[in-house]
């Protein structure tokens, strides 16, 4: 099957993507605090707080979201409850941050977001709810190719609707 491949990619994506975005607004609140320059009036010290609390918190984010894909790997369940909110919470973060990317980046950094975005949702839509086994399915109604001849009882499970007069 494909479904425990495709939650161990993702749980690496995510950490790979959780570090690399912690580390690159860390570096970004660094190159702002030694600038020591204002922009629009705004405090540098406070730009470079905010941006390397901005990367931490972040990071933790994709860092949780790569332990939910983490542990759906190692038990071959679907997430549930809280795990699959933050996938999914994940899964639009990276839309939005493929539409971003476009402009600012380039198309292939558009593209690294839609695949990483294909394969959320590939493990979201994989682990979905199973179907039914075949024995637990109902016995067929009688029908043209089964006429009930062959011994197994003829009668609908239920009686039809009674007809109705207005």
């Amino acid at each position: 099957m494909v479904r425990r491949p495709v939650a161990w990619v993702v749980a690496v994506v995510l950490f790979a993507e959780a570090f690399g975005l912690a580390a690159l607004n860390w570096f970004l609140g660094v190159v702002v605090d030694r600038q020591d320059m204002s922009l629009a009036g705004l405090d540098p010290d406070m730009m470079a707080a905010s941006s390397k609390i901005g990367g931490v918190v972040f990071g933790l984010y994709f860092a949780l979201c790569g332990l939910v894909a983490l542990l759906v790997a190692i038990r071959n369940r679907p997430p549930a409850g809280f795990g699959r909110i933050l996938l999914i919470s994940v899964a639009v973060v990276h839309g939005l941050l493929g539409a971003f990317v476009w402009g600012l980046v380039g198309w292939t950094a558009f593209l690294f977001m839609v695949v990483v975005l294909a394969l959320i949702v590939l493990l979201l839509m994989t682990y979905d709810s199973p179907a039914e086994p075949a024995d637990a399915a109902p016995p067929a109604a009688p029908g043209p190719e089964n006429d009930g001849s062959k011994g197994d009882g003829g009668s609908p499970v239920s009686s039809p609707p009674a007809p109705t007069t207005p």
